[in-house]
């Protein structure tokens, strides 16, 4: 079964939700905002990952570089397309916006953007991302 993480990054801890291919949630929770702790937190949870979304940010390349060291396929998500999503949402915390990107990032149509280094990718987001019941 396919399973997908949406990591919302902060300074100090992240917000990580991963949820399975019917979207129900498998496992929520707060993890070090640092490659180590993510991949460990990932391989301990010992399910397959087949993409996580990750909001582009001050500290998305360092993660991203660390996630992808660890053979994990990561797609970072350009901030302003989550921000407008969020805006349509009737709340934004930071455990929605995890599950937003958890979402995101296994619904997302992704292409890599031409503008920016090939570890960017530019996503459409289906409209029905942007409802709170996704």
């Amino acid at each position: 079964m396919e399973h997908f993480a949406g990591i919302d990054v902060s300074l100090e801890q992240s917000s990580v939700c991963v949820v399975d291919g019917a979207g129900r949630i498998v496992r929520e929770t707060k993890v070090a905002s640092e490659p180590e702790a993510l991949v460990r937190f990932f391989r301990e949870l010992g399910i397959g990952m087949t993409r996580i979304g990750l909001e582009a940010g001050p500290l998305s390349q360092w993660l991203h570089a660390g996630l992808v060291a660890a053979e994990f396929e990561v797609v970072l998500l350009e901030t302003r397309h989550v921000k407008a999503a969020l805006s349509a949402m009737v709340t934004a915390r930071m455990r929605v916006a995890s599950r937003s990107c958890c979402a995101w990032g296994g619904s997302a149509r992704c292409m890599p953007s031409r503008r920016e280094p090939r570890r960017f990718v530019r996503c459409s987001l289906p409209a029905s991302c942007c409802r709170p019941s996704c």
